[in-house]
């Protein structure tokens, strides 16, 4: 038997609001969340999944986005992003994630009351607990145009565990 090593990947996403469209949802971190605009985006615009699909790119070298998902999204019309994390996920042969961690920039919508349903739904994704994802949220002091309410912009760590 070989060690056990962790490896920790970033990945990043970020979608622009279009104009304001009444009720609606957006899609973050796999679950419908109330807002007035929706996310700008050929998917469904879920950057919490994009951002984690990166990472798993980070990991494995295969670009899902802007690859894989494009085929998916603008040949077959699949806009489901959780449909492009899990194939993804397909390209992990040979290490497992234990640990999501996730910071949202945004003013808007507010994501505390969320955040719980969000972990529930990144941890069955990724096959890990919910206590096993870390999220966090801020508005980044209005330094940016994220935070000062024109889109959302996430960033994950992704750890993994491979036997060498």
């Amino acid at each position: 038997m070989g060690n056990i090593v962790s490896i920790s990947t970033i990945g990043q996403d970020s979608h622009r609001f279009g104009e304001p469209a009444g009720e609606t949802t957006i899609k973050l971190g796999g679950i419908d969340i109330p807002f007035d605009k929706p996310i700008s985006a050929n998917s469904d615009g879920d950057v919490v999944y994009h951002a984690i699909t990166n990472a798993i790119s980070g990991y494995t070298g295969v670009n899902i986005l802007g690859g894989e998902a494009d085929k998916l999204c603008l040949e077959k019309g699949i806009k489901d992003s959780a449909v492009y994390l899990k194939k993804g996920l397909e390209y992990l042969k040979d290490a497992s994630i234990i640990h999501c961690s996730i910071t949202i920039e945004c003013l808007r919508p507010k994501l505390m009351p969320h955040i719980p349903a969000m972990k529930e739904s990144v941890g069955n994704i990724l096959g890990i607990p919910a206590s096993s994802v870390g999220i966090t949220a801020t508005t980044g002091e209005g330094l940016t145009g994220f935070g000062k309410g024109e889109g959302i912009q996430v960033f994950v760590i992704l750890t993994f565990t491979k036997e060498i």
